[in-house]
């Protein structure tokens, strides 16, 4: 019987003191001991599962952590957090107080860059390669790992473009498997394909061009192949690139054949890789799913609806759009800025784009959304997915800071509904013609209606923008909530002793903010309470505040929601419970009121 080697290597330099033939045997280990761990803790596993010849080789043939590993995204790098030092502490990843599913430069000297968005690594390892040149260490090396779905984001072109008039001690390694989370899209992808299957001749090679000593493609599961290239490339200065060719969820047959399920699958039997299946009878539908139910609903009556989203399809549920009308559903890959700027381009032909990007990436996009959509009045909806609290992902992902960051622009709509009906009106009304843009944010997971599908979907109506909606009546406090948070506060009223006193308020809109509201609300009431899944810092409760300045009110105002910090990962009823906007605290807060 074989001994057990992954139990010995707590850090690279026990991996290293292995014999190159041991090493095969280290990748099984690993490979399994991953398997086993995110079968029952869940987390993300068809991209780490590729990658693992790629992370033990690295961590052999380079003294990290003295040189420097960027990985993109962080999805990849599972494997190489267990051979540095937090195997015995694995099990907590993804979970309060864990260690977190991205590489995160607090938590090891070897997670050398942050890494939860994508196209980060070319630019990030290039400045690490500048650095050390100027410091005058010419030895220390640089390697930036990039998948080929975040490869044809501008970003990493703008870093590539950089790189190739250095003489920066710089190895870019493009972990091509043809997936990010969804199947890698463009011309890019074409152009890589024709390069892996030997059609592209040699002279075209796009990599050379840019001034990169280019290697590959080579087969990223050959390990003792993996480690002469890299060994060989250590002694070559200047930029460099490796063409590796690998399988998504490679080792688990299912993560293989069904790559986009299996990059996050929850929980599944390790042995036989079957998902563990949750029973969904009788649970209100997803957001997402919503989303993409509407919009495919309303772009077969309205044909000129276009559906955008870079590179979330699934994620996003514009697949159900993209199956059904490829012709007008776009995914762009890993673009957000092109997305935002491609909308307003069609919006300017009088289309209707709803372009659907998660709250934590259309950050990616801000310059767009000021001077390509908002300065020019273009009514391009923004369908704002996993806005608020996020869970697991964490601080890379929460989409937080929507509302204060597009609260200041000029011209925008930005709208948060209660719940699946409202979030189904919206869609339906920013398609009957606005005047401006509007952002839609809503949340990760599913809704308060079981029966939203049978009974209202299709059943439109026409929301009137800009208005407020009194859901309870009270006497001494009033509570104005914005989005889904207000299902919290609905339940907490329902279980507090004095709800009679406590009025409640949703503000779906916030901006333009009901001013007629917002003046009989201040006169009627001395104390106030916001509540927002966003940062409080210039969020909805800062512009209730603002408004109530300038317009002279002296009232008690409580703002809740985010505290000026990152909040790190959990489940997102831990993270409210953090952020004392859960079900729990809003009831000790009520209970305190005023009778």
């Amino acid at each position: 019987m074989k001994s057990d080697l992954l139990s010995n290597i707590y850090n690279p330099a026990d991996l290293r003191a292995l014999s190159e033939t041991q090493l095969l045997q280290v990748a099984q280990e690993l490979r399994q001991f991953i398997i086993e761990v995110v079968s029952v803790k869940e987390g993300h596993l068809g991209a780490s599962l590729g990658v693992i010849e790629l992370t033990i080789a690295l961590h052999y043939v380079f003294n990290t952590p003295d040189d420097l590993l960027v990985w993109d995204v962080g999805h990849q790098a599972y494997g190489h957090k267990i051979l540095t030092e937090r195997r015995e502490i694995f099990h907590t990843n993804r979970q309060i107080d864990g260690i977190s599913g991205f590489p995160k430069r607090t938590e090891s000297v070897y997670d050398t860059f942050g890494v939860g968005h994508s196209s980060t690594s070319i630019s990030a390892a290039l400045g690490m390669a500048i650095a050390s040149k100027l410091k005058g260490d010419f030895d220390k090396q640089h390697i930036a790992i990039i998948g080929d779905a975040s490869i044809a984001s501008g970003m990493a072109f703008e870093g590539l473009n950089h790189a190739g008039v250095t003489d920066a001690n710089l190895l870019v390694i493009l972990n091509d498997n043809a997936i990010g989370i969804d199947p890698s899209v463009g011309a890019l992808k074409n152009y890589l394909t024709a390069v892996k299957e030997g059609k592209n001749p040699k002279k075209n090679n796009m990599i050379k061009s840019l001034n990169f000593d280019y290697s590959g493609p080579i087969d990223g599961h050959d390990l003792p192949n993996l480690i002469k290239e890299l060994n060989r490339l250590k002694n070559i200065k200047g930029p460099k690139f490796l063409h590796i060719v690998t399988t998504k969820g490679k080792g688990l047959q299912q993560a293989e054949e069904n790559q986009v399920k299996y990059h996050a699958p929850g929980k599944f039997d390790a042995s036989t890789g079957e998902i563990i299946l949750k029973s969904e009878e009788n649970l209100p539908p997803k957001f997402q799913d919503v989303f993409g139910l509407t919009i495919l609903d309303l772009a077969r009556k309205n044909e000129k609806i276009i559906g955008i989203t870079p590179a979330m399809p699934s994620g996003s549920s514009l697949k159900f759009m993209m199956d059904e009308l490829p012709e007008r559903a776009f995914d762009v890959g890993i673009a957000e800025q092109h997305a935002v700027t491609l909308a307003a381009g069609m919006a300017t032909q009088g289309m209707i784009v709803y372009c659907n990007i998660y709250s934590t990436f259309l950050q990616r996009a801000y310059d767009q959304v000021i001077h390509d959509v908002a300065l020019q009045n273009l009514p391009v909806i923004f369908c704002l997915d996993r806005a608020g609290l996020v869970g697991e992902d964490g601080a890379t992902h929460h989409g937080v800071f929507d509302i204060a960051y597009l609260r200041s622009i000029p011209n925008m709509i930005i709208y948060a509904p209660i719940n699946e009906i409202a979030l189904q009106n919206i869609l339906y009304t920013a398609q009957l013609g606005l005047e401006h843009p509007i952002a839609i944010r809503y949340p990760r997971g599913r809704g308060v209606l079981p029966n939203w599908e049978v009974e209202n979907f299709g059943h439109y109506e026409k929301i009137k923008i800009g208005k407020a909606i009194c859901l309870k009546q009270g006497t001494k406090t009033a509570v104005l909530s914005t989005g889904t948070i207000g299902n919290n506060v609905i339940e907490a009223l329902q279980q507090s002793t004095n709800s009679e006193t406590i009025a409640h308020y949703d503000f779906p809109f916030i901006k333009p903010l009901d001013n007629e509201a917002l003046h009989s609300i201040l006169s009627s009431f001395d104390n106030i309470i916001t509540i927002e899944d966003g940062v409080k810092n210039g969020g909805f409760g800062s512009a209730i505040l603002e408004f109530a300045a300038a317009n002279n009110f002296k009232n008690n105002i409580t703002i809740l929601g985010i505290p000026d910090e990152f909040i790190e990962h959990g489940t997102v009823n831990q993270l409210q419970q953090l952020s004392k906007i859960d079900v729990k605290n809003l009831i000790n807060l009520f209970s305190n009121e005023p009778k």
